[in-house]
């Protein structure tokens, strides 16, 4: 019997419509857990490194991670992975909602999606009935349309649908699935869907998932929510809001903004409002989010309430996503926070990214305002009016004409840094908030944080966005306020964390850019990707772990929870190991195409003073951490060492590591 994990998962072939239930060997569990741990194990054997993100042969994988299904709180994730068409190395966007667990109760681990379907189609999973039906008639649909036009035809109002809008259909770079309060949306899997002819999946399961010990499991469950509980009743003192609990940014839940407006850099992640939240917005945006949010909500199977069904004037009822309430709005210099209630609307029928859709509306704008885009850019035609003069007329007008691939919309589908390039005539300089090709986070600060330039250069995720951690964002000024916030910090790794904590200062020799330490980021960074893989292997909500400050998930616990949960006998340096590889192992095929230590940096302006020779000390010693060569690829001794053998044979035929290139022979070479 398999435990947690359902030992199936469904391949099915677009061209030929050839649908299979596929046992899988149980050993990749041992090696890699579940979720994007397989994933990133069958896209190394099924997708070669010169295969385009639009090629029939680039794989599309949903994947419930290892808890999902069970009753562990917050387990509810669907990874979704891909080759991406913006940075042409893989991409692993996750949504939350119920879609992952319908998927195991309908008996697979993972859907995988290989070829391209000649027509239109969605696909209906329910248990083992499984068919490829025409979606012809849902064309143009929105994103959340689709899901209801679906339940209806189904007439099963249960069955979870994961959609795309017009956006997906016209491949747009940035398109997202949607699915419920939640989607996946970084790295354009809505286009990947779209260029398969994927219109939705909808599924419905009514199996169960085995554990292996069921008690000594539940008993970790109620101690992970008695922590829950506390934590409920004891938010951290000294920190933002929007940190203080547990769970991903309870945006729905929380009016206090000011961090938030006034520390990042909004339009095309270009100036920072400094004194923007005034009385005035306080109180404006507090009135408009109580009429706004008509419930709070949450995922399956999570005590928290993150998300919002959202009913605002004459918009119709949506569930709203976190961040996406303010970054419109203030990517578009609109200080009526109804306006993000309403195209935020818009946007998820459309189905695109809220991270980098904004970005790159006020890009075309900054381009308009310097000249480089003309108004006969923002002219009418014969199909469509000329571009509104007003702030929220023109983000609504371009939002449209970028999600149909209209017009200007057309190369700005593309995203920032290929548009960029396409316009030219100096628009090259607006692309200043790309990492790899990817638009991240609108954080631009004063002084090079070390921490964050290691998470912005290398981490596998493309963007920041998530992979901040239970590390805190900033030094406390007090000494007494860091040393009651050490007192009782049971998640850490490592007690040596404490002190480097406590000696972390705002000012002076002990802080930014000096401090912590390369080799003391390397260690946090290592941290928090460790936690991180292991949430994306179970498929756990970071709000819950990997993300916010204190969780209920830890390192300590972890190991516990699947060994109670899979009848594996798991310790902490078990679970890290596996954690290790499957981080090297991805890192290995990202490599394979073309990703190489020049790509590793953030933008020229993420911060206004810069240290060249520091940044590079940053990531040779964070190399050097992680076993890797100054070109940061995995050493063959390292790749030895996490039972990778493949793939340094792999990458030592391909000549990217060469006559068995270990660390200390290219360090020698370097010098």
């Amino acid at each position: 019997m398999r435990y947690a994990e359902t030992g199936y998962n469904l391949e099915i072939d677009l061209a030929t419509g050839n649908i299979e239930r596929v046992e899988t060997d149980p050993k990749l569990m041992e090696l890699h857990l579940g979720g994007l741990g397989t994933s990133v194990k069958l896209m190394w054997d099924r997708v070669p490194p010169e295969v385009k993100a639009f090629d029939p042969e680039n794989v599309l994988i949903f994947s419930a991670g290892l808890l999902v299904g069970t009753p562990a709180f917050s387990a509810n994730r669907t990874i979704v992975t891909f080759i991406s068409p913006q940075t042409g190395l893989l991409a692993y966007p996750m949504m939350g909602a119920f879609w992952a667990a319908e998927l195991k109760y309908a008996g697979y681990d993972k859907v995988i999606f290989s070829n391209k379907s000649p027509d239109w189609v969605y696909i209906w999973i329910n248990n083992d009935k499984v068919e490829i039906r025409d979606a012809s008639h849902l064309l143009g649909k929105g994103g959340l349309e689709t899901q209801e036009l679906i339940r209806k035809e189904l007439n099963e109002p249960r069955a979870q649908v994961a959609a795309i809008g017009p956006a997906g259909e016209n491949r747009v770079f940035v398109a997202s699935i949607e699915q419920g309060r939640s989607s996946s949306s970084r790295g354009g899997g809505g286009a990947i869907m779209g260029d398969k002819k994927i219109k939705a999946i909808a599924v419905r399961g009514t199996k169960d998932v085995n554990i292996a010990r069921g008690a000594e499991f539940l008993e970790h469950m109620r101690e992970v929510m008695k922590y829950i509980k506390f934590r409920n009743e004891n938010p951290l003192p000294g920190v933002m809001t929007i940190l203080s609990g547990i769970g991903s940014p309870a945006e729905m839940k929380h009016t206090d903004e000011k961090w938030h407006t006034e520390s990042f850099a909004w339009g095309n992640a270009r100036q920072r409002r400094k004194n923007f939240w005034t009385e005035e917005i306080e109180k404006s945006w507090k009135e408009t989010q109580l009429k706004a949010v008509k419930r709070l909500i949450s995922c399956f199977n999570c005590p928290t309430q993150c998300g919002g069904l959202i009913e605002y004037e004459d918009t119709p009822r949506f569930m709203m996503k976190c961040f996406s309430k303010l970054a419109y709005l203030m990517g578009a210099y609109v200080d009526d926070l109804g306006f993000g209630f309403r195209i935020a609307k818009r946007a998820f029928e459309y189905g695109v990214d809220s991270f980098s859709t904004p970005q790159i509306l006020a890009f075309a704008v900054e381009l308009y305002e310097a000249g480089i885009l003309t108004d006969s850019d923002f002219a009418g035609t014969s199909t469509y009016e000329a571009c509104p003069s007003d702030k929220e007329g023109r983000f609504f007008w371009l939002l449209d004409r970028f999600a149909r691939r209209e017009g200007i919309g057309d190369i700005l589908a593309d995203g920032t840094y290929y548009a960029a390039r396409k316009i030219g005539k100096g628009a090259e300089k607006y692309d200043h908030n790309t990492v790899k090709k990817h638009e991240q986070m609108n954080i631009k600060l004063g002084m090079l944080d070390p921490l964050y330039y290691l998470m912005y250069a290398t981490n596998e995720k493309i963007s920041i966005t998530q992979m901040e951690g239970n590390w805190p964002q900033a030094a406390f000024p007090k000494r007494e306020d860091r040393e009651a916030f050490v007192e009782d910090w049971p998640q850490l790794p490592n007690e040596k964390f404490k002190q480097y904590f406590l000696d972390w200062e705002p000012r002076g020799e002990n802080s930014n850019p000096y401090y912590p330490t390369p080799q003391m980021c390397s260690e946090i960074v290592d941290w928090m990707e460790t936690i991180h893989n292991i949430d994306d292997a179970l498929c756990l909500c970071a709000g819950m772990g990997s993300f916010c400050l204190k969780p209920p998930y830890h390192i300590h616990n972890y190991p516990k929870i699947i060994s109670a949960v899979t009848g594996m006998d798991l310790d902490e340096e078990g679970l890290k190991k596996i954690a290790h590889r499957s981080r090297n192992l991805h890192r290995a095929f990202n490599i394979r195409r073309g990703m190489s230590r020049a790509d590793e940096k953030p933008p020229e302006d993420h911060w206004k003073h810069r240290y060249p020779e520091l940044e590079e000390e940053l990531l040779s010693t964070y190399y050097k951490f992680k076993g890797w060569n100054m070109d940061g690829v995995p050493t063959k001794e390292r790749l030895h060492e996490l039972d990778l053998d493949y793939v340094a044979e792999d990458l030592e035929k391909r000549g990217i590591l060469k006559n068995g290139q270990d660390q200390k022979e290219d360090q020698d070479n370097k010098s």
